[in-house]
């Protein structure tokens, strides 16, 4: 999968269409910012929006998938399902790693506080605690931004 080739795809059919970004946007509930990163290649399209990309584009899921129109029109729904389907299970991998992501950033943020405590007694110690410390609080800090994001996704 090209994304930049589907990007440049999806550019192609929404000028075709005689279609802004805006107004690509306004008719998938979505953002015109969202439009342009996928024209860009910088991400693709989510699972529950591809559907309604293709109707608005007039194009087969394949298509979409492929970066190019294909000579015969022909939908065939189990090949499209099953595309689908494997879309939906890879987003849903994708937020799996990221949630685990999050929990080994909060773990290991807990680790070093931990480890921080060990170090002490002499000024070379104490400084290390504290920078023991400060990666501690900045981990945490990834972990639970990360988690927010994850959530807020969903």
């Amino acid at each position: 999968m090209n994304q930049i080739a589907i990007g440049s795809f999806i550019a192609k059919k929404r000028k075709e269409k005689n279609l802004t970004q805006e107004q690509l946007a306004e008719k998938l509930g979505i953002s015109n910012k969202t439009v342009s990163k996928w024209e860009t290649g910088r991400c693709m399209p989510d699972y529950a929006v591809i559907r309604p990309l293709c109707a608005e584009l007039d194009i087969t899921v394949s298509e979409l998938m492929n970066g190019e129109e294909s000579e015969e029109k022909l939908s065939q729904p189990h090949i499209e399902n099953q595309i689908m389907d494997l879309l939906k299970r890879t987003e849903e991998l994708e937020k799996q790693k990221n949630q685990m992501l999050s929990i080994i950033f909060i773990v290991f943020s807990m680790v070093l506080g931990a480890l921080a405590g060990s170090f002490g007694g002499s000024a070379a110690g104490d400084i290390m605690a504290l920078i023991t410390r400060i990666f501690a609080v900045g981990m945490s800090v990834i972990g639970v931004v990360s988690a927010f994001k994850n959530t807020r996704k969903k």
